[in-house]
């Protein structure tokens, strides 16, 4: 089992600081000052360095904060070549077979690149913009119920299907994806694991310590074990990689001292009201305080004091960081989806730092096909 590596594309807006985010569209001229709105130009941008730098994939994420991943992420796949596009989409906002048909055209248009992330939402007020009105539970059993439908309709043939959230007769696609896409899916509630079990391809969770995803791993395998299924795992992660560790450190002290007590304060006060157990699994890791952010070593909780979802990054000197992703691995998680602040350099930094490190301890291929390693200062 290799390592796979993933970076993200920031469709809610980029910049140098942590709390940057949603700040692109606050005014009349859709800028504000040091930051980076997410305009194709710039995303392309991230895309074309992912893919040189051996990406296989970018993870984009969904809701009504950023710009729609679906249609984002098929403008950029033309800006490159070998990229896949990791789209996170909502179940419950558009129907079953209409995914199943978008994702097989996606398919065929991309020519295969198209990986699906299922965010099943753990936010009621986020929901309600889009009209959705269920509880936490009833969103999973519905999930559970959506992606039984999409895999039928890939089959190929007519398939019907009656269950509590959806009733569907001879539902098909034109042609079926080729390949299928694998599916990737979070969620750390007693009502999220068997939905995972039965579905995920990929279970993702977010970058807690090595003992805590330990226990998810053990707790996810064993539950597709009684499905007659195999689950492979992934984590979510932001980097700061430099050539030194102090550098490194450096450079996540400047992201803290940005913050100032009022918005760690208000972010805190808007996460602490998420129905998610993994956001209150992120939220438990430093409490809301500055002290003792390092939670493991090279593992540092400060983005999780103003950023919801993954809330957590590996920080030290290439090689340190390759030692915790190696840590990782050895629990039995293959695919790793990074981000760090700005996107572009932070791809860059750890591109040209942390890939050749993993290649030389045989955990990577060592390079994508037809084009060597950029090794130097990761500008």
């Amino acid at each position: 089992m290799t390592v796979r590596l993933h970076w993200f594309l920031p469709t809610g807006g980029d910049g140098r600081t942590l709390v940057d985010r949603h700040a692109y569209a606050s005014n009349g001229s859709g800028r504000v000052r040091g930051v980076r709105a997410p305009d194709i130009e710039y995303l392309a941008q991230i895309a074309k360095a992912a893919e040189q730098l051996g990406f296989e994939a970018v993870l984009t994420p969904t809701g009504t904060w950023c710009e729609d991943a679906w249609l984002t992420t098929v403008a950029l796949a033309q800006h490159t070549e070998r990229l896949k596009f990791l789209v996170a989409f909502r179940p419950g906002l558009i129907s079953p077979t209409l995914a199943a048909q978008m994702a097989a055209t996606y398919q065929r248009v991309t020519r295969g690149r198209l990986l699906l992330n299922v965010v099943t939402g753990g936010d009621s007020t986020e929901q309600r913009r889009f009209g959705d009105r269920l509880d936490h539970d009833h969103r999973y059993a519905r999930t559970d119920e959506f992606l039984s439908v999409v895999r039928g309709v890939w089959r190929g043939e007519p398939y019907d299907f009656q269950g509590t959230h959806y009733q569907v007769d001879g539902a098909l696609t034109a042609l079926p994806p080729d390949p299928v896409p694998q599916v990737f899916f979070g969620g750390s509630s007693a009502a999220a694991g068997p939905v995972a079990a039965r579905h995920a391809d990929v279970y993702l969770t977010w970058g807690e310590p090595p003992a805590q995803v330990k226990e998810k791993i053990d707790w996810i395998r064993s539950l597709a074990e009684r499905e007659g299924r195999t689950v492979r795992f992934g984590i979510r992660l932001h980097t700061i990689s430099r050539d030194s560790a102090a550098e490194a450190w450096a450079t996540a002290n400047r992201l803290l001292d940005d913050l100032d007590a009022d918005s760690v304060a208000a972010a805190q006060t808007a996460l602490g009201r998420s129905e998610s157990v993994g956001q209150q699994r992120m939220l438990a890791l430093h409490g809301g305080s500055r002290d003792d952010l390092e939670i493991h070593p090279n593992l540092w909780a400060g983005v999780g004091l103003v950023r919801g979802g993954a809330g957590t990054a590996l920080v030290g000197s290439h090689a340190e960081v390759a030692d915790l992703i190696e840590e990782y691995h050895a629990l039995g998680v293959e695919h790793f989806v990074l981000s760090g602040y700005p996107h572009l350099e932070e791809a860059y930094w750890f591109g040209e730092g942390v890939i050749p490190e993993l290649a030389s301890r045989g955990l990577v291929e060592t390079a994508p096909a037809g084009r060597p390693f950029l090794v130097g200062s990761g500008r």
